[in-house]
């Protein structure tokens, strides 16, 4: 017999003594837990290790059952884009206080957006003023048009100003606000500082906000982020800089991802890129705080940025009626 065929036999001999001596695998128990399982018959010791397995796989279930219900039952969102007006600006000096624009004309435009949440609807920003319908408005180095009012738009797709739950404002100012009255039925959501600003010193926004300043209609004035339905899926994130209670909004999309909807953290590609801070925003270290923010989320979540006046980031979205999903 050769070397090698020695010690091969008595490794082999070795293998099995060690195969018997080795404990069943997954079975760790000490001579006290070994002597009471020794005790139980065969038979019985197998119904119990069936019942605990039974539990184990019911256990299972328990935590189980209410994740899939979750995600069978997870409404589903869609997101259209709205017409809300355009703006030819003659002169963007003031849309940076760095006087990046000084003399330079913009053409932006005015959106506004309609979410749904399995039945139930929001409405972020309400525009030009339907009072400028089919007008040219001159305002200073603004010019101002509105093509189409909300409430027709809304019509084209079988929705009526009453189905409209929730109008969420991004914040005061006049484009944003202008069709608000055609929904007094809406819980209005707003950020806390702006709302403050609208009571204390700003008659004529106030009479558009009359149904919430008089509690004929439910307001919620938003002091940080907001979950509008509690999932997630639909959050007002906190901007202030713009206005104090300035907000984006954030809607996650089950087959298009996350969109970020700028409000008036940036009003252009231009101004997205460069960091720039209007010269009326209300503060500028707020601003630049937010724009970071903004910014960070976006990387994130690897959201589509949509920049509420750029033409071209509207235009990432489906043209109305079509939605995004």
């Amino acid at each position: 017999m050769r070397e090698g065929s020695v010690y091969e036999a008595g490794a082999d001999r070795v293998d099995r003594r060690n195969r018997a001596e080795r404990p069943r695998r997954g079975l760790c128990l000490g001579a006290q837990q070994a002597a009471v399982l020794g005790a139980i018959p065969r038979p019985e010791l197998r119904r119990v290790r069936r019942g605990w397995r039974a539990i184990a796989a019911a256990a299972l279930a328990l935590f189980a059952a209410p994740l899939a219900a979750h995600a069978q039952t997870a409404p589903e969102v869609e997101l259209w884009r709205l017409d809300c007006g355009d703006l030819d600006v003659s002169d963007f000096a003031e849309f940076s206080d760095t006087h990046r624009y000084d003399g330079k004309p913009y053409k932006l435009v005015d959106s506004c957006y309609l979410i749904r949440h399995g039945s139930d609807y929001l409405l972020w920003d309400t525009g030009l003023g339907g009072d400028i319908l089919g007008q040219q408005v001159v305002d200073g180095v603004f010019t101002l048009t509105l093509k189409s009012r909300l409430v027709p738009q809304l019509a084209q797709i079988g929705v009526k100003p009453g189905q409209v739950r929730f109008v969420g404002i991004s914040h005061r100012h006049f484009d944003h606000i202008g069709q608000l009255g055609d929904f007094p039925r809406a819980t209005l959501l707003i950020g806390a500082g702006d709302f403050a600003a609208i009571k204390a010193d700003n008659p004529k926004a106030a009479g558009l906000f009359k149904p919430w300043l008089d509690g004929t209609s439910k307001v919620e004035a938003v002091a940080g982020d907001k979950d509008v339905f509690g999932d997630g899926s639909v959050v007002m994130l906190a901007m202030p800089g713009h206005t104090p209670g300035h907000h984006a909004l954030l809607v996650r999309l089950k087959g298009a991802g996350p969109v970020l909807l700028s409000g008036d953290q940036f009003h252009a590609t231009e101004s997205f890129e460069h960091d720039q801070v209007p010269v009326f925003n209300t503060d500028r270290a707020d601003t630049l705080a937010s724009i970071v923010r903004f910014k960070q989320i976006a990387a994130n979540l690897k959201a589509k940025v949509v920049i509420q006046h750029e033409p071209a980031d509207v235009a990432k979205l489906p043209l109305f009626p079509r939605s995004a999903r």
